[in-house]
């Protein structure tokens, strides 16, 4: 779940920052804030803006002191996402008998995203070297045999065509098999979306204690990327599992239980690819005849270009009265028909990731440093202020109205109320929420109990 923040190159041919907007809306939002209080906690904590390449490395104990009666293990994970190429090493400790912890991380993050590379694939291969002569600097050389090292790539590579994609995996498997570490026949592949929204769903729940307490109340899982969007959660309603469509439910086995979850994942329903939709465009080809895409949703102020999956299109919004509710209508159309609502989602507690984070933050619905907790009618509340603002003056970013709308109505097509409180956060106790800690500890489990004899 970790992203590189990227919102698509945007060139404006003139866009205005008025400073009676920002007040105004920070004054508005605050007062949301006020009246919202009951729900909102700040709890979270943030790392830093990532920005080209980004380095951060958390420890949560010594190794030395994770060693006293306690099995050491590692694992590397590559998340090649549609931003971003990024390379997690963890360190675990398991105290005999017990469920495995977490005691150290290294996580660094290179730009552009594999994908970038469809055309050029040799060049691919200097990016993989330099983020594993990372795990080699803070592996152990007696571990690097028995360390799994797996590279999985998200939407980035599921968007592109399969011939371009598999030759990008090839060139990287080529590096991995050159490595010291411990590398199967899967050892890269294109994640689907249900394992990446699996994935999180282990992270989360590792990271709050509901997987090492057997009965306990787990949390459900909501992500919102570039490119796609999940939502996970594990069901206690017997009528959840029957009226769930055909590939809404998984079986996940971890710690020798077996979980069946609700988990999907909606390609083409990530922000940026929304975006593209409700623009009318499509994913993939520039506009016919380099035609104007002109949209309700977009300040009526604005006219340049925006580039998208390495397409640059032509946009601009319209002059309208009621600009909220042609933007909504229009939302509504893309969303039609898209998303299953399930009648438990709205009982379940949720956490929610990237751009939720991203675009609550920068309206000040949370502390942009430390997280925290929202109901769903916020979204609503904001979009329909900054929507309706455009009318008369242009916002700080052209997007503000379509993306606040968005938001709002993917979670009303999920099935939650307005009143639906989401817990908003980066990391759970100083740890990233990343999908890749679930998929590489998935990993792991599923190496020991196939007894592979390097671990």
């Amino acid at each position: 779940m970790r992203k590189i923040p990227n919102h698509g190159t945007l060139r404006m041919t003139k866009v205005a920052y008025p400073l009676g907007l920002c007040v105004g809306l920070f004054i508005y939002v605050a007062y949301i804030k006020w009246h919202r209080a009951s729900a909102a906690q700040a709890f979270f904590t943030i790392a830093g803006a990532a920005s080209g390449a980004r380095w951060t490395q958390q420890a949560f104990s010594s190794p030395g002191s994770a060693a006293h009666g306690h099995e050491v293990f590692y694992g590397i994970m590559f998340d090649a996402g549609s931003t971003g190429t990024r390379i997690h090493v963890f360190q675990f400790a398991r105290p005999p008998g017990e469920t495995p912890t977490l005691t150290h991380e290294t996580f660094k993050a290179l730009k552009p995203g594999l994908s970038a590379y469809a055309d050029d694939v040799e060049k691919s291969a200097q990016g993989i070297q330099e983020l594993l002569n990372v795990a080699k600097q803070h592996i152990p050389y007696d571990f690097w045999k028995a360390t799994p090292l797996v590279l999985k790539a998200t939407a980035g590579l599921r968007l592109l065509p399969g011939e371009k994609a598999q030759k990008l995996l090839q060139k990287v498997k080529e590096v991995f098999k050159a490595s010291p570490f411990l590398v199967g026949d899967d050892c890269v592949s294109i994640m689907n979306g249900t394992d990446e929204g699996v994935s999180a769903w282990i992270t989360v729940n590792f990271l709050t204690g509901s997987l090492k307490t057997p009965g306990s109340s787990s949390v459900g899982m909501l992500d919102l990327g570039g490119g796609s969007t999940q939502i996970t959660f594990l069901p206690r309603v017997e009528g959840t599992l029957q009226a769930s469509p055909p590939g809404h439910l998984t079986a996940l086995q971890m710690f020798n239980r077996t979980y069946k979850l609700y988990s999907y994942s909606y390609l083409g329903l990530g922000l940026m690819s929304a975006r593209l939709a409700i623009l009318g465009g499509v994913e993939g080809k520039p506009a016919e005849d380099d035609k104007e895409l002109v949209s309700p949703c977009l300040s009526p102020w604005f006219r340049g270009e925006w580039e998208h999956a390495e397409v640059t299109y032509r946009i601009s919004g319209q002059k309208a009265v009621g600009l909220y509710e042609l933007c909504a209508s229009r939302v509504s159309e893309v969303l039609r028909n898209k998303v299953h609502r399930t009648e438990e989602a709205r009982h379940v507690d949720f956490y929610a990731f990237s751009y939720y984070y991203d675009l609550a933050a920068s309206f000040g619905l949370i502390d942009a440093e430390k997280g925290g907790s929202l109901v769903v009618g916020d979204f609503e509340i904001a979009a329909k202020y900054v929507c309706r603002t455009l009318e008369t003056q242009p916002p700080s970013s052209p997007f503000a109205c379509m993306d606040l709308t968005y938001i709002s109505r993917l979670l009303h097509e999920f099935g939650f109320p307005g009143d639906k409180v989401l817990k908003l956060a980066r990391k759970i106790d100083n740890v990233e929420t990343s999908w890749a800690l679930g998929a590489i500890f998935h990993y792991i489990d599923s190496l020991k109990r196939q007894k592979v004899p390097a671990l």
